[in-house]
């Protein structure tokens, strides 16, 4: 089963937006927000469109997420040039997710920082 609230989640972190922002443009209350990105509500293709819009995405990237699209990975391959030379790194996906993973922690880390300071 697709998790599309989760990917819409994923996406609204990586543009730096608050669930609040995307609530007020999407005129819904921010416990209704929480349950699309909770995958507690239903969405119909409409309202991913104007998520998706809002996110400056294509529909199609909330549908089918895809991470390696976002940290332009393809075949679970980075290729980098360097001195002329084509080195070859490989990220399976059990990597990719850890990545990920560490990157949402660090994202928490950063919003926590941010809320001790606006005390």
């Amino acid at each position: 089963m697709k998790k599309i609230g989760e990917y819409i989640r994923k996406f609204r972190e990586l543009k730096n937006m608050t669930r609040e922002h995307i609530a007020s443009e999407l005129k819904m209350s921010l416990s209704n927000y929480s349950k699309i990105e909770r995958d507690e509500i239903d969405l119909t293709i409409s309202r991913v469109q104007e998520i998706a819009n809002l996110l400056e995405v294509d529909t199609s990237q909330i549908l089918n997420f895809d991470a390696s699209h976002i940290f332009n990975v393809s075949n679970n391959k980075l290729e980098r040039s360097v001195v002329g030379k084509v080195d070859h790194f490989h990220f399976y996906n059990e990597h990719l997710e850890k990545y990920i993973a560490l990157l949402e922690k660090e994202i928490e880390s950063l919003k926590e920082s941010l809320r001790n300071l606006s005390k």
